[in-house]
């Protein structure tokens, strides 16, 4: 394994967690700032207000999601598993 193999197992394994996490990540930040400028317009500042509109709203996200993010991961673990032995061996 050379140096350069490393550093595409490692830019692989970043950009699928970066794909993987992404879409319920930008979905909880978006609702956060909603939640929080409707706080700031209402001037209400409760904790709740902003808490539970995200958790529902990620969980919305990783529902409609879930088949392409199960889709990306097995792609990638797939591509990993038949890649050991040319990563292993050299070859």
């Amino acid at each position: 394994m050379n140096p350069q193999d490393a550093i595409d197992l490692g830019r692989e394994a970043i950009l699928t967690s970066l794909m993987v996490g992404a879409p319920v990540l930008i979905v909880g930040v978006v609702v956060g700032l909603l939640i929080g400028l409707i706080q700031a317009v209402t001037q209400i500042q409760d904790q709740t207000l902003s808490f539970v509109p995200k958790i529902i709203a990620m969980i919305a996200a990783l529902a409609i999601c879930l088949p392409w993010l199960i889709e990306r991961m097995m792609e990638y673990s797939q591509d990993l598993i038949t890649n050991i032995p040319a990563v292993v061996l050299g070859g």
